[in-house]
């Protein structure tokens, strides 16, 4: 429970926010939260509320979307050899196995390659293109990745291959040369939704080829369900703001992985601790399965993985999911003594003022972590944060870096491109490639860049408070309607309400070593039970009859629901003294 956080208190309307309400037949609860999050009319919260497949944009809205579903279309008939190349994350993985199925139901039996994090690194090698023109494959079509991969396009050019370009990163000024670029980041592309994940973009191909071919509409509904099973998967991983078409992948994602009949993901359900049939949330696939994917392509290779989700074979299946649980156990492990090293050099009191830009390395960290690494120690000292191992294939210092609300990353590293062989990624996660000898240039530039941009309240951890909450107002009903807000993650988290001037009672500490904390709330006549994770340091604040303002999150609560009780708790992320 953050103690440090700075309250961005709500801004509400109450008479607007209750015109909302009556509006649209809900409780005031969620009502206050729609209104301060920009939704003014009944169609906007119905859009929100009830996301549809007839939401989706049109594929072909999307810059270069005709040329490469048509060059694929035209690839299937002829039966030419065609190679995805993908990215070893969640996200490259998900939108590989879209297309490789997609193609499959063409009658185009395509292969794949993804790279070895450790070997090959990051994005498509000129030595891989040429390597695949060489075995007489003809079209090359790169799955989140390739945006500002020059000189593999250059590669493939020189040796007759055509190359379609699918990926969500940002660009550069310029596009490589390829037959077509599909990305809705591009300069000039009028597709709405510049949100999508790698595995989105590969999504809206697979539409693409769909309606190109002619299909009905009932054939296109089935199979865009079964494709959104694994680009939800990837959006929910890739940390992508879940509004407008990404939120219909992932509402529509989610209620299809409950009822999915692929072996693989069975499989990786289970070893995440959900049997058949169990309803996910975002979190769920965020936290106990993205990471096991990911796994994988940190530990190991992500080949696996795809294998994972295109076998038939059950015992198969369980036997690539026990292996990336155990990969994943690996991984937990070697990126915990990593941030146990990090924290151990600034202690508890965290970095000195003058340190707005973090870069950590060192030679004996394993590359495949450092990612996650980096996310962690950027939300445990809120600054934008480098974590760099060594590449002991070339000596290069190589890395990754994520950021706060605030700080460009990729803007930052462009003003200082000169340090770097290579480098991508977007606003809040980068991944970079340097010599060993300029990592402290690196700290230096990188420290004076975050300096000069942030204030020191962009360095303060923030508490966003969505809407005031009266004990009196929350039943059943408005529990239902905040929790119909879901999927929570980027770009709609999870609503925080503020509960005013609350008695506390019978606070006390519970868990395998009391370090949670549980109590009741008052507010006049109605009360309500709360519990606050990992806050028992601050149980001697919640005394019988001490006042506090509450920062309270409603959550589904399936095992209550189970036992017959209402299907859903109160979680206090964070209190203070009510100020006389």
């Amino acid at each position: 429970m953050p103690s440090r956080a700075r309250w961005i208190e709500p801004q509400g309307d109450e008479g607007s926010a209750a015109r909302l309400a009556r509006q649209c037949g809900l409780e005031m609860p969620v009502a206050r939260v729609l209104w301060s999050r920009g939704f003014r009319t009944q169609t906007d919260v119905d859009h929100f509320l009830h996301p549809r497949l007839t939401h989706l944009e049109s594929p072909f809205l999307m810059l270069g979307m005709e040329q490469a579903a048509e060059r694929l279309q035209r690839a299937a008939r002829d039966g030419e050899r065609v190679l995805l190349y993908g990215d070893y994350d969640v996200d490259g993985v998900s939108g590989v196995v879209i297309l490789l199925h997609m193609l499959d139901v063409l009658g185009l039996r395509a292969d794949f390659h993804v790279p070895d994090r450790l070997k090959e690194g990051y994005g498509m090698q000129p030595a891989v293109v040429e390597q695949a023109a060489r075995e007489g494959y003809t079209l090359i079509v790169s799955v989140d990745t390739g945006i500002r991969a020059f000189e593999a396009a250059e590669a493939a050019r020189r040796t007759g291959a055509d190359v379609i370009i699918t990926d969500h990163h940002l660009p550069e000024d310029r596009v490589p040369e390829a037959l077509a670029v599909v990305n809705p980041n591009q300069r000039g592309c009028a597709y709405p939704n510049k949100n999508l994940c790698g595995a989105g973009v590969a999504f809206k191909l697979a539409q693409a080829l769909m309606e190109l071919d002619g299909w009905p509409p009932e054939r296109i509904v089935r199979f865009t369900d079964s494709f959104l099973i694994m680009a939800a998967l990837a959006t929910v991983a890739d940390v992508v703001p879940l509004v407008g078409e990404n939120r219909v992948i992932v509402r529509r994602g989610l209620e299809g992985i409950s009822k999915t009949r692929n072996p693989g993901l069975r499989a990786l359900l289970e070893a995440g601790g959900f049997p058949p049939g169990s309803r996910l949330t975002a979190t769920d696939l965020a936290f106990r399965i993205a990471p096991r994917i990911n796994a994988a392509g940190r530990m190991d290779h992500a080949r696996e993985v795809i294998e994972l989700f295109l076998t038939r074979d059950e015992n198969r299946a369980r036997e690539i999911a026990r292996r990336l649980d155990e990969l994943n156990a690996e991984r937990q492990r070697t990126g915990d003594a990593i941030v146990r090293e990090i924290l151990d050099r600034y202690g508890e009191a965290g970095p000195p003022p003058d340190r707005a830009g973090l870069v950590f390395y060192s030679p004996d960290w394993h590359r495949g972590v450092v990612g996650i690494v980096a996310n962690r120690v950027a939300e445990l000292y809120h600054r934008p944060v480098i974590v760099l191992g060594r590449d002991h294939y070339t000596g290069f210092a190589q890395g990754s870096g994520r950021s706060i609300p605030g700080f460009h990353l990729l803007s930052a590293l462009e003003q200082m491109a000169d340090v770097f062989e290579k480098f991508g990624g977007h606003r809040q996660a980068v991944g970079v490639t340097l010599e060993e000898s300029r990592v402290a240039e690196l700290e230096e530039r990188f420290n004076g860049l975050a300096r000069a941009w942030l204030t020191e309240s962009d360095l303060e951890p923030e508490l966003q408070l969505d809407a005031e909450l009266r004990l009196e107002e929350l039943n059943d009903k408005a529990a239902g309607e905040v929790l119909a807000l879901e999927p929570f993650g980027q770009g709609n988290r999870q609503p925080l309400f503020l509960v005013r001037n609350a008695e506390v009672r019978g606070a006390e500490g519970f868990g395998r070593s009391g370090e949670h904390v549980r109590a009741r709330l008052w507010q006049g006549q109605r009360s309500l039970f709360v519990k606050a994770w990992r806050s028992s340091a601050r149980l001697e604040e919640l005394s019988d009859g001490a006042r506090i303002d509450a920062a309270i999150a409603i959550e589904d609560d399936a095992w209550s629901a189970q036992r017959g009780f209402a299907p859903w708790t109160a979680t206090m992320r964070d209190f203070r003294p009510v100020q006389p």
